[in-house]
C-alpha cells in the first residue's frame, strides 16, 4: 500500500495543488479504511486562528476518495466516481494535526460490485471524521457518492 500511498500524494501535487500546498496527505489505506492528515498552519489557516473549513472539506473527501479509488482498482472494472451531496458539521476549532478516518470499506466494496454487477449506478453515503491529537472529534464530514461502471462501446464521431 505504500507505493499507492506515494503515487496518491504525487498525483494531488499535479493534479489538486491546492490539497497539497494546503498540506492534505493520504496517511493509511486499506481495504476497510483510508486515513489522511493536515496540520493547521498559516497557509491553511481562518480568521479565527483554526483551520479553514475548506482544507478540512478536503481532507476529508480525500480520504474517502482514496478508499473508493482502492476499491476499484481492485475490481480491474471501469467504474467511474462523483461527490453528488456532502454535508459537514463543525464541533471544535481544528489546530494542530488533524486526521480524517474514512471507515466504509466494507459497504463502499459492495457499492462497487453491485454497480459493476447491475450495470446500474449505485450511490453510498461515506463519513470521514476528522480527529485532532487528543483524540477529539473537530468535524464530521459525510459525502454522498455516485458509482457507475463505464461504457465499453465505441463511440463514434456524429
Amino acid at each position: 500500500m505504500t507505493g499507492f500511498i506515494r503515487k496518491f500524494n504525487t498525483y494531488m501535487f499535479f493534479k489538486i495543488p491546492s490539497a497539497w500546498w494546503c498540506g492534505v496527505r493520504l496517511e493509511q489505506l486499506t481495504d476497510t479504511l483510508a486515513q489522511t492528515r493536515v496540520r493547521h498552519r498559516w497557509i491553511n489557516q481562518n480568521p479565527f486562528n483554526s483551520m479553514f473549513w475548506a482544507v478540512q472539506g478536503m481532507a476529508a473527501e480525500f480520504a474517502s476518495g482514496a478508499i473508493a479509488i482502492h476499491h476499484i482498482r481492485q475490481s480491474g472494472k471501469p467504474v467511474s466516481m462523483l461527490v453528488i451531496n456532502n454535508r459537514a458539521n463543525f464541533s471544535k476549532k481544528a489546530k494542530g494535526l488533524i486526521r480524517f478516518t474514512c471507515k466504509n470499506g466494507e459497504a463502499l466494496r459492495q457499492t462497487i460490485n453491485q454497480a459493476i454487477t447491475t450495470g446500474d449506478g449505485q450511490t453510498l453515503w461515506m463519513t470521514s471524521v476528522g480527529t485532532d491529537a487528543d483524540g477529539n472529534v473537530v468535524s464530521t464530514f459525510e459525502f454522498e457518492w455516485s458509482f457507475k461502471l463505464k461504457s465499453t462501446a465505441l463511440r463514434h464521431p456524429n
